[in-house]
């Protein structure tokens, strides 16, 4: 009875340290500097960019594929009359 007793204790006390551990307030980051601060600008100016750059060549790339399935082509003309459809018998 005497080593259950001690195991309880001290799972009840890793419980509780652990516990203890997580919600321990974490120190504030230091403060950025002013140099900190544009190269941080910089690096999300590029990666809007980049994101603004994808999603413009996706959509120019879903408009290309609807044409294509509509029968719309791009120059204009239609894609069936370019096609000679099948005749039937």
């Amino acid at each position: 009875m005497r080593r259950i007793g001690i195991a309880a204790v001290l799972a009840a006390g890793l419980a509780i340290g652990s516990l203890a551990g997580v919600h321990a307030k974490q120190p504030a980051p230091a403060p950025m500097s002013d140099a900190d601060k544009a190269a941080k600008a910089a690096k999300d100016a590029a990666a809007k960019a980049k994101a603004a750059e994808l999603n413009a060549k996706a959509q120019d790339k879903a408009v290309a594929n609807y044409k294509k399935n509509k029968g719309i082509a791009m120059d204009g003309k239609p894609a069936a009359a370019a096609a000679a459809p099948a005749k039937k018998k």
